[in-house]
């Protein structure tokens, strides 16, 4: 069973139609028990990380989320939801996050070229690192992905599994042994997107 987390912050429709796109179905769920019997959970996110992450540990939703990615089932955090992963976000002050992957979350203006635009919004390609991520196999190098972020994932290079040039090169995804997330929003980056998230299903 997939379950995609309902913690009053993400876009659950799109998700939703892409899972249904690709013949899977999901549940879209808040419930900690019906979190608890997933094989395969995603994390969405969109908005600031220090509301969605206290939403996620308020509800105690982030301590099953945690438990149950220890315990092997497969987790993949969407945007805010892979920023949530993380040790920790520098957005507007310190805040913890899930700690399943090592490293932070940084403004991307700390790194880009002052010319470019805050928040990078579009298609960017994908630079696929090997060995490639089982998620990716579908996927070539340089195919095009959708981004809206203003933070990135910084010091996590040994999870790195794709990156993206925006001035720089940022972090596109990450994954930890079953841990996997994207900066981009797969739901929203057509056949590509799909392929991923079927790739995801397959685990």
């Amino acid at each position: 069973m997939v379950v995609i987390v309902d913690y009053g912050v993400g876009n659950l429709y799109s998700l939703k139609s892409s899972f249904k796109a690709i013949g899977v179905e999901v549940v879209t769920s808040g419930d900690k028990e019906v979190i608890k019997k997933a094989d395969k959970i995603i994390l969405p996110g969109v908005g600031a990380f220090e509301d969605a992450a206290n939403k996620l540990f308020s509800s105690g939703l982030a301590d099953v989320v945690i438990e149950r990615a220890n315990s092997g089932v497969n987790l993949m955090g969407i945007c805010l939801g892979m920023q949530l992963l993380f040790d920790k976000s520098l957005e507007y002050g310190e805040h913890r996050g899930l700690g399943l992957i090592k490293g932070e979350i940084r403004p991307i203006s700390s790194v880009i070229p002052n010319t470019l635009k805050v928040p990078h919004i579009g298609w960017n390609a994908l630079n696929l690192k090997k060995p490639k991520s089982e998620i990716f196999k579908y996927l070539s190098d340089g195919d095009c992905v959708y981004f809206v972020h203003s933070f990135y994932g910084a010091d996590c290079n040994d999870a790195v599994i794709a990156t993206t040039e925006y001035g720089a090169e940022l972090t596109a995804a990450v994954q930890k042994g079953n841990v996997y997330g994207c900066q981009f929003h797969p739901e929203k980056s057509g056949s590509v997107g799909l392929s991923i998230l079927k790739a995801f299903c397959e685990l």
